[in-house]
């Protein structure tokens, strides 16, 4: 760990090299920051960060449309929970939510038609940039999460391999998120603090305001490093790794400025089972279905979805509470999603 920074700083430029010697070394520094934080840093040689620029260009051009325009591709639309999300969409608990505004990009998945509520062709909006420029991203960093996957195998003494299969046609899903500066409200709290539901979340924020729990149960500020991105745990790599690894509540605080953030939730294949992998400890966790618990835990926030539930249109199947991962804080608190 670099005492230089507030979170650990893991260079995983040696993933890409033919030496498995090279990637053990990279695993053994990403094994030890998860354990340690289960928040880091990534910087490496494979992030191309011209693509980056290239996202955050077009997203502001998009946000900056007026909304009736932007709900003509309403992510309540949508086959596979993709497209525009409004402000108050979506709502962790009662009627509270943050200010903030999206668009939501699944894996545009075009294979045949499957019964994962997660799985389909991406509603884009009618801008043939944007969707370049956004699946371009998208592909660079779904390419470099693959790598990071194989680090994670190795970290966990599995085959290298252990998780290439089951990530083949994952519904990992790409973030643009918007936050607004509104003066008139700019103390206005957000929602609850949370755990992200996949195996691990690849995130590039445009400026401070993210917050992280730490094991004593405090919230500490994660300032921007630049050409970095910010990796958490999610509740799928903790099981995955028998509590090794925990899942890291997180936040935004209060925006007092506008702010971008691009995560890239990085999951298994819908159908994959989420448990500990080979152990010499017992399991200490429940096998779950990965797509199942990521569409039960989305549909337990996100409004179109909960009014679905509320009918009895939609049945949630092996739902557990929403934060049922990770460290509790010291002192409730209020925040917004990364």
């Amino acid at each position: 760990m670099n005492e230089e920074y507030v979170l650990p700083l893991v260079d995983i430029s040696k993933l890409q090299s033919g030496k498995l010697d090279d990637r053990i070394e990279v695993a053994a520094a990403l094994d030890q920051a998860c354990k340690d934080v289960g928040f880091l840093y990534l910087k490496g040689d494979q992030f191309n960060f011209k693509f980056a620029e290239d996202l955050v260009h077009i997203t502001k051009t998009y946000f900056e449309k007026d909304l009736d325009h932007k709900m003509e591709h309403y992510i309540g639309l949508s086959k596979n929970h993709s497209g525009y999300v409004p402000i108050g969409e979506e709502q962790f608990s009662g009627n509270s939510y943050d200010l903030k505004e999206a668009y939501d990009v699944n894996y545009d998945y075009q294979g045949a038609a499957t019964d994962c509520p997660l799985l389909g062709p991406t509603l884009w909006p009618n801008d043939d940039a944007f969707k370049l420029t956004v699946s371009r991203y998208y592909s660079h960093l779904r390419a470099i999460s693959e790598q990071i996957f194989r680090a994670f195998a190795l970290a966990l003494k599995v085959d290298e391999t252990f998780f290439d299969a089951k990530i083949a046609h994952a519904p990992s899903q790409l973030r643009l998120i918007h936050y607004p500066y509104t003066p008139e409200i700019k103390d206005a709290e957000g929602i609850g603090a949370h755990t992200d539901y996949e195996c691990f979340t690849l995130l590039l924020p445009t400026a401070p305001g993210l917050q992280v729990l730490n094991k004593q149960g405090e919230w500490i500020d994660i300032p921007i490093i630049e050409n970095t991105l910010v990796m958490n745990i999610g509740d799928m790599m903790e099981i995955l790794s028998n509590g090794k690894y925990l899942a890291t509540k997180h936040r935004v605080k209060k925006v007092s400025e506008e702010r971008y953030s691009f995560p890239l939730f990085c999951a298994c294949n819908y159908d994959t089972v989420i448990e500990p992998v080979q152990s010499a400890e017992s399991a200490k966790y429940q096998p779950l279905i990965g797509g199942e618990h990521l569409f039960n835990q989305t549909a337990q926030t996100f409004a179109y979805l909960k009014k679905r539930v509320a009918s009895g249109e939609l049945v949630l199947k092996n739902a557990v509470p929403l934060s049922s991962f990770g460290i509790e804080e010291h002192t409730e608190s209020q925040g917004a999603s990364a």
